[in-house]
């Protein structure tokens, strides 16, 4: 399964290099532009489909934080972190604070769903199965995640998996709502 998944990368990566991956909204900045995202900048515009198959965009999300999370159901540490991830978000109201799940399982819906049945999460994930918005961040290991501050600049990245239960990440959140 993981072995699939990267040759799909691999494959996708080569297309997008070709020319061959579609065209984007103007506003929504090519992997080519972009080598990661760096603290401080703004966090670069996207459009993924949701498990309902609805566009998300995230700059509709301006005036929220959001936490970004790039992840995979096969992926280990992102499975152990998603029910945390559940606890952080019914914490906080929805005018203030959004999760955004980031889903790089090449199979889509037919695996994210059962995941996200399984475990009784509530927060929005996305699909990125050729994984163009993962590049364009930079997340090149999962589970990856960036918090953005409700102007949309990117505060923190963080690397591997988190107890997003604990104290130290609703005062992280709580912190970047009053910046």
């Amino acid at each position: 399964m993981r072995r699939l998944a990267i040759a799909v990368m691999v494959l996708c990566l080569v297309a997008t290099a070709a020319g061959l991956g579609g065209a984007a909204a103007p506003d929504i900045l090519p992997v080519a532009v972009r080598n990661g995202v760096k603290l401080g900048e703004p966090a670069p515009n996207f459009q993924l489909r949701d498990l309902q198959g609805r566009l998300v965009t995230l700059s509709d999300l301006r005036g929220k934080v959001v936490l970004l999370n790039f992840w995979a159901t096969w992926c280990g540490p992102c499975r152990v972190e998603m029910p945390a991830m559940e606890e952080l978000y019914r914490t906080f109201s929805r005018k203030d604070f959004e999760i955004l799940a980031v889903s790089t399982d090449a199979q889509g819906v037919s695996v994210t769903r059962p995941f996200q049945q399984e475990n009784h999460l509530t927060f929005p994930i996305l699909h990125d199965a050729d994984y163009r918005v993962g590049l364009t961040y930079g997340a090149r290991s999962l589970p990856m995640t960036f918090m953005v501050d409700r102007q949309g600049v990117v505060r923190h990245q963080i690397f591997g998996a988190r107890d997003w239960g604990a104290s130290e990440a609703q005062q992280l959140v709580q912190m970047l709502m009053k910046s």
